[in-house]
């Protein structure tokens, strides 16, 4: 039984054909097409490549859908409208955003990811005057 929920299971997703010359042997031609044409076409070659691509997406698809099979249509709604809420907060262009709304609507708040780390007001490279970069924003300057 799925209940409607999306599968767990990745799905391999590989062109048909994959647009390059080949050769006399079967094999790719890189001296007419080169070595990057080769390479751009065989990127996704493992099925979880795409799968992990759009790990976020998928997982916050699955978790609207376990909530709207346990509360209702009224839950995924309300919490898609808080987060479209929280997307929507302005600050000014010379501070950065700490996103602490979204994250704790989409449950990031409880992981620990590298920009938790860098994301640090030391590691920050913001070079100008508050006064200049809010004027330029708005078209003054």
């Amino acid at each position: 039984m799925s209940f409607g929920l999306p599968s767990l299971k990745a799905k391999p997703c590989q062109p048909s054909e994959y647009g390059f010359d080949q050769g006399q042997f079967g094999v790719p031609d890189v001296m007419k097409s080169g070595l990057g044409s080769a390479k751009s076409t065989l990127e996704n070659v493992h099925p979880l490549t795409q799968s992990e691509k759009n790990y976020r997406q998928n997982v916050d698809m699955m978790n609207m859908q376990i909530l709207r099979n346990i509360q209702g249509m009224h839950a995924p709604l309300k919490l898609a409208m808080e987060i479209r809420a929280a997307n929507k907060i302005g600050h000014l262009p010379c501070l950065q955003s700490s996103w602490v709304m979204f994250d704790s609507l989409t449950g990031r708040d409880l992981e620990i990811s590298p920009e938790d780390v860098f994301n640090t007001g030391e590691f920050l490279e913001v070079v100008g005057q508050p006064h200049a970069i809010v004027e330029k924003s708005l078209g003054i300057l």
